[in-house]
């Protein structure tokens, strides 16, 4: 049983952020139920639904949210909740019935989390967005990429599930804690461009200090410099280098066998910094991936292959770990982070929608009369 086993979640199903706050909180034990739509959203993706690993946990119901039955129904389940989270636009919810007010009358300790990109309020809150465009906002896209060329999206890692799910779970978890002592809920109004601001701090405060250039590229960290990079190896795969520190960065030298390479020994020697990742260049062009994980792989280097998902799952620091495991046939990370006495675990492998309609509602104290009424009158569908 996992530390959050004593709560139960009511999860309005949506994308990116949402369903991966309500699998982080699955994982670590808490009872998480699925609100589905009776028709499936058509986001203008193909996806096996017991394949779609961020749904993991949770059992599925399938609710009309347009009939008063459907809202009622969902009502008298958040009596019964510590926690709800949605991720719709600003208004959706409270068009729907289900809005705080609603919600936290019927429940006074209600924690009511919400997930958007721009956040309930502001001149862009009731925009269209995805990820790439809240960390656009930020600062956090035009940091990320190589001197004169374009920004890197780092994936939907810093919007999506940095900046928005973790910050809705930690806030959620927040309000709960809070909730049990004073008996007051409230509303948690997480917004993606809020948390990837939050997780830009250290650049802001470097910048503040006259540490960070805003030109992309050019700093220490963000591939400006010849010690804190990616190598494209003989094999044409590739190696990361992280030797901020001078002993580790003479370790480098020493293994690389440049250490007593003159040009190179000036570690923070900025103008020097093009020719030096040059001359990284090119000695690690001279071996392949694997023969410099033979030379530096556990080593003080700071070291590590560039690897592949399949690679990864492969790896034997990660086969000692168990990062990944396999449920219902499905290789997939493990649950994060371990807790030595109540441990997480991946309760059951993801549920289509509405897949669990009628347990779920006789669990919730619903009687075979109401569920079989709800069933007939279209309400709720078993899938």
């Amino acid at each position: 049983m996992g530390p959050l086993s004593s709560l139960k979640i009511l999860e309005f199903a949506g994308i990116g952020p949402g369903p991966m706050c309500a699998m982080l909180l699955s994982d670590m034990g808490a009872e998480v139920i699925r609100i589905d739509r009776m028709v499936k959203a058509d986001l203008g993706l193909k996806r096996d639904p017991k394949k779609d690993v961020m749904n993991r946990g949770r059992r599925s119901i399938a609710v009309d949210l347009k009939r008063p039955e459907g809202v009622e129904l969902v009502l008298k389940m958040i009596e019964q909740a510590d926690a709800i989270t949605e991720g719709f636009r600003p208004g959706v919810m409270e068009r729907l019935g289900l809005g705080p007010a609603v919600c936290m009358t019927r429940n006074k300790k209600l924690v009511y989390g919400r997930m958007t990109g721009w956040g309930q309020y502001g001149p862009l809150s009731q925009a269209a967005g995805h990820d790439i465009n809240y960390i656009s906002l930020t600062g956090a896209l035009n940091a990320v990429g190589r001197e004169g060329e374009v920004p890197v999206h780092p994936l939907n890692l810093v919007g999506d599930f940095g900046g928005g799910a973790l910050y809705l779970a930690m806030g959620v978890l927040a309000a709960i804690i809070e909730a049990k002592s004073s008996g007051r809920g409230q509303i948690v109004d997480c917004a993606m461009t809020d948390g990837s601001a939050s997780l830009m701090s250290m650049f802001y405060g470097m910048k503040s200090m006259g540490g960070w250039s805003e030109e992309r590229g050019t700093n220490a960290i963000d591939t400006g410099s010849h010690y804190y990079n990616v190598y494209e190896t003989a094999d044409g795969k590739y190696i990361s280098i992280g030797s901020i520190e001078p002993k580790f960065y003479q370790e480098m030298l020493e293994k690389t066998g440049l250490v007593d390479d003159d040009t190179l020994a000036d570690q923070q020697d900025r103008d020097n910094w093009p020719d030096m990742k040059a001359r990284f260049s090119e000695i690690f062009k001279t071996k392949s991936r694997d023969q410099w994980c033979q030379i530096m792989e556990g080593s003080d280097v700071c070291f590590a292959p560039v690897l592949n998902m399949q690679e990864s799952i492969d790896h034997p620091h990660n086969i000692a770990r168990e990062t990944f495991v396999e449920v219902g046939g499905v290789v997939q990370p493990a649950p994060a982070p371990r807790f030595s006495v109540t441990p997480s675990e991946i309760s059951k492998p993801p549920s289509a929608a509405g897949e669990d309609t009628d347990r779920v509602l006789k669990d919730w104290g619903f009687n075979e009369e109401e569920v079989a009424s709800l069933q007939g009158n279209n309400v709720v569908t078993q899938n």
